[in-house]
């Protein structure tokens, strides 16, 4: 019965934080979290919920924290853990926390999709043009594909240092697909 009351509070919570009423969700997380003490998703998203309408930095990185240890696992957890501390402005702990989750929930997306929103690009060719204008999609491919082959060479020299960078691979050999984003 406690159960079931928990989860509906978690539920009405949850719509009202995607809706972004995270003040009004406060109450329904904490209700959540007072029945139900030991769901790692209730104590994570009670994080979410403080971090977003109150500012409570320390307690909701430690209600964040605290999930991720119950359950390792779990992308969401960490991705609430980054979430929290990119909204306190440390952008470098929630990449931290999103690398550490890359670690134990490997083949979870959302980990790397917000790895990608939190990384700096590098900047334009062409500061003055947009950066999908095509004289700068031109310019870009033209200027880091030296930095790719480059990353590739060193990649091939360091892995198989007796081979030569453009050397065919034996036939079981995995080929490099993929070194870096070049935008």
């Amino acid at each position: 019965m406690m159960d079931t009351e928990a989860f509906r509070e978690f539920k009405t919570g949850l719509t009202l934080l995607r809706d972004n009423y995270a003040m009004k969700a406060l109450p329904h997380m904490r209700r959540a979290v007072d029945l139900d003490k030991n769901n790692p998703y209730y104590m994570s998203y009670l994080g979410v919920v403080l971090a977003r309408s109150e500012g409570k930095w320390g307690e909701a990185e430690r209600l964040c924290d605290s999930a991720v240890r119950m359950k390792r696992n779990q992308a969401q957890l960490y991705l609430n853990l980054a979430e929290v501390y990119a909204t306190a402005g440390r952008r470098d702990d929630a990449v931290d926390a999103l690398q550490t989750g890359l670690k134990f929930a490997r083949r979870d997306i959302r980990l790397t999709i917000a790895m990608n929103k939190l990384t700096a690009r590098r900047a334009p060719v062409l500061s003055f043009l947009g950066r999908r204008h095509p004289l700068n999609r031109l310019l870009l491919i033209l200027c880091h594909r030296p930095l790719r082959l480059f990353a590739l060479t060193k990649y091939n020299r360091s892995i198989h240092p007796k081979t030569k960078a453009g050397a065919p691979r034996s036939p079981g050999a995995p080929a490099l697909a993929f070194i870096g984003s070049a935008e």
